[in-house]
């Protein structure tokens, strides 16, 4: 039996096994793998083998570093029902704890080509930051920066008075022409073309002098930057072949007996390789162990443990789904073969139901978009408030959309009829002339009453269409918000964004530097509900051909 097999600490008898595997970017966890989960998040709570800053302690030293960690319900081969654990990463600066599965490939591992060639780019760098300090090195540079500094600066006092000798003999040249003849006036005149021959040759020796100095201190730099350049080479040559050969060690088995490398896997990715830490999640560790050690999978179950980064938004004992970015290609390759639960973003969530006429005029209509409703088509799915529009106003002209909700947001959308107001009512976003108020529901309670949020977003580049607060390549986003009642350990609020980015409510609200009160049904940064409590519900704009001043109200269904 294998030591990483834990048996369920009590019956689960009454549990049904589920019908098909998990699909692993986004599930409801099974029963059974709710019960793994917690076994091993009580086992995280009462271990003492390791110590690992979860930021669960206050006071506790060291760097604050949550952790994903994910359950695998698995069939043994005597037909027992248990489950394996892992974590995503490494744990207390080690990959091996009891009770977890191993990674897929160690790169700490002492003698393991990774320290080999870690130790040796090690060695590299020393070697350049030992040169690149070097007291007649750096002197060499400041001697060189100083020589420019000053030859530029006699180079130039020379031509000025070089400049200033050349009109003083233009004029002594005409006053001579007025006032001497023969071979007096030829004689003076001589003697100011030798003055002038005098000066270029004085420059020119200073010049060729000034140019041998700096030749000579190149020279001596040129023996050091050389052997530098020739090191970063080195290092860059031997950085690439070990980051080639650490994706070929890592090679995954899927239930057919098919191996694959990262390498592999990646290769036809957009960014041809993969991204940093590929491999090291909890999900294809855990299916990885399962397929060489002969267990059969069941159902899949990740979790976060510990405080949210700082960056995302990542609450402690909340189930996630697999991250797309690393894990899609790798899960692609392991979970072939094996019969999933259906891709829900490949389902229509627009099946069935109707978009709401607010209001509508010969230019312009106001819908109420549902929630799990797109504004446009999507990658997979052509059913949107778009294509709805185009069917329903067949002869309207211009792109019809003039601002979109997120699919899971319900409320009020423009619609333009024509080119030309589809362009006027643009201009009015742009410049802000357009107001817009969100109604949402946050799971805790906002103590101020008023206030503005202000965090910048990116995307998650390795799990999207997350998004990730960004101080560093961020784009600006800013939030005004009000409430309006606190109720039951929720809040009633008014959303007013100052700017329109992707999900900005949603982490404005859910970010620990937010408000940390996700809103209620949020499946990406809160906890999955029937829906996401978040609806536009006004809209104040001018119209773009009355100029009257439109003001429209719905409520949310919530």
């Amino acid at each position: 039996m294998s030591q990483h097999f834990t048996r369920f600490g009590s019956s689960i008898a009454g549990i049904p096994l589920p019908e098909k595997f998990t699909f692993p970017f986004y599930y409801d966890p099974h029963p059974l793998g709710v019960k793994a989960a917690k076994e091993l998040m009580e086992h995280l709570r009462k271990q003492e083998d390791w110590e690992h800053n979860f930021g669960l302690i206050k006071g506790q030293d060291g760097i604050v570093i949550g952790k994903m960690f994910g359950v695998l319900v698995v069939e043994n081969k005597d037909g027992e029902i248990g489950y394996l654990s892992a974590f995503s990463g490494k744990l207390a600066n080690s990959n091996h704890h009891e009770r977890f599965v191993p990674p897929v490939f160690d790169i700490l591992e002492e003698d393991g080509i990774f320290r080999t060639g870690e130790k040796i780019i090690t060695e590299i760098n020393s070697r350049i930051e030992d040169l690149e300090n070097d007291p007649i090195y750096n002197n060499l540079l400041l001697q060189r920066k100083n020589h420019i500094l000053l030859s530029d600066r006699e180079i130039a006092e020379l031509k000025q008075r070089i400049k200033n000798a050349k009109a003083d003999r233009k004029f002594l040249r005409e006053k001579a022409e007025g006032e001497l003849k023969g071979t007096e006036l030829e004689g003076f005149l001589e003697d100011l073309r030798r003055q002038s021959i005098k000066e270029q040759y004085t420059l020119k020796d200073s010049v060729n002098k000034h140019k041998r100095t700096l030749e000579g201190l190149n020279e001596q730099i040129l023996e050091y930057t050389t052997l530098i350049d020739s090191l970063k080479e080195e290092r860059r040559t031997r950085s690439a072949s070990l980051q080639k050969e650490l994706f070929d060690q890592y090679a995954f088995l899927n239930q057919s007996g098919e191996w694959k490398s990262l390498w592999k896997i990646f290769e036809n990715i957009a960014e041809g390789k993969p991204p940093a830490g590929a491999g090291e999640c909890a999900a294809p560790k855990l299916l990885h162990y399962a397929f060489t050690h002969g267990f059969r999978p069941i159902a899949l179950t990740e979790f976060w443990w510990g405080a949210s980064p700082k960056s995302e938004v990542r609450v402690h004992g909340h189930f996630y789904p697999a991250c797309r970015g690393k894990c899609e290609p790798i899960l692609g390759h392991m979970l072939q073969g094996i019969e999933m639960d259906d891709n829900p973003m490949l389902q229509n969530p627009a099946d069935g139901k109707e978009i709401e006429i607010v209001y509508e005029d010969e230019h312009l209509v106001v819908v109420n978009k549902p929630a799990e409703f797109l504004s446009v088509p999507g990658k997979n799915i052509e059913d949107s408030v778009y294509l709805r529009m185009h069917y329903k106003y067949p002869d309207a002209t211009g792109p019809l959309i003039v601002h979109r909700l997120d699919m899971s947001t319900s409320g009020l959308m423009i619609i333009s009829r024509s080119k030309e107001v589809h362009e006027h009512l643009q201009r009015q976003f742009i410049r802000r002339h357009v107001k817009k108020r969100y109604v949402a529901l946050l799971d805790g309670i906002i103590e101020e009453d008023k206030g503005k949020i202000d965090l910048p977003l990116r995307v998650d580049l390795d799990d999207r269409p997350r998004q990730l607060v960004c101080y560093e390549h961020g784009k600006y986003a800013i939030t005004e918000y009000e409430v309006i009642e606190r109720k039951n350990g929720q809040t009633r609020i008014y959303f007013y964004p100052i700017t329109g980015r992707t999900h900005q409510l949603r982490v404005h609200s859910a970010h620990s530097l937010g408000l940390n009160s996700p809103i209620v049904g949020d499946d990406l940064y809160g906890k999955k509900a029937q829906r996401l409590h978040l609806h536009a519900d006004q809209i104040e704009f001018t119209h773009p051909i009355t100029k009257e001043k439109i003001i429209l109200r719905i409520d949310p269904e919530f």
